[in-house]
């Protein structure tokens, strides 16, 4: 689940973001739109701990993150959240299945390999695990990165524009891949997008418009 209270982020010498409020149940979707440079990406840093509150209070899988500190944070997030960016991350100098080690390494805890085999094998990119990110296609590399996110079974999954690249029927992939893993993790899931698709494809999320109040109507946020 996620929660926001009066939510406000000030960038320094830059312009201030307010948020209106929201709730959203543990193993809903949410989708989070609005026009470039309206906020989606300053929303997704502060509910993922990346960013403090100049105002407000934040809450996340029933942590209030103003109780954590900065060491504690690191290892909470890695612990709960998954995180899809819209660009991808994946260490060059590192396999696939290294890339997804680092996950265990920033929870502080050892390192899984049979979970990590685990993960690749079910988005379908097992016989990947030895290869080099450049070695990869798109979709196989966003596949790597969907594996290393959902590897530690978080509670939220947030993603960055999943789909902003993708033709339509590898938008429409990912996305049920998305909530497939949200779905086998019970995991919240979020996803900040301005293309229609995903609104077409997941008529049944919850929409929080950033840069205004939220819509009205079936599965907005209040």
């Amino acid at each position: 689940m996620i929660e926001t209270r009066s939510l406000r982020y000030q960038y320094p010498g830059g312009p201030s973001l307010s948020f209106s409020d929201v709730a959203v149940p543990q193993g809903a979707t949410l989708l989070l739109r609005g026009d470039s440079g309206a906020g989606k990406s300053t929303w997704l840093a502060l509910v993922a701990g990346l960013l403090t509150p100049t105002a407000g209070e934040v809450v996340v899988a029933g942590q209030a993150l103003s109780q954590l500190s900065r060491a504690a944070l690191d290892g909470w997030r890695a612990r709960t959240l998954g995180f899809l960016p819209q660009k991808l991350h994946l260490s060059e100098a590192l396999t696939v299945e290294r890339n997804l080690g680092l996950a265990f390494y920033a929870a502080g805890l050892p390192e899984d390999r049979e979970a990590i085999r685990r993960a690749l094998d079910q988005l379908g990119v097992g016989e990947l695990a030895g290869r080099r990110p450049s070695q990869l296609s798109g979709g196989q590399a966003q596949r790597v990165a969907l594996a290393r996110s959902i590897l530690m079974k978080p509670q939220v999954i947030l993603t960055d524009e999943p789909t902003a690249s993708l033709d339509d029927q590898a938008a429409t992939t990912a996305l049920r891949l998305l909530e497939t893993c949200a779905f086998q993790c019970d995991a919240t899931l979020v996803i900040a997008t301005h293309d229609r698709r995903v609104r077409e494809a997941l008529p049944g999320a919850m929409v929080y418009e950033i840069g205004q109040r939220a819509a009205s109507g079936q599965g907005t946020v209040p």
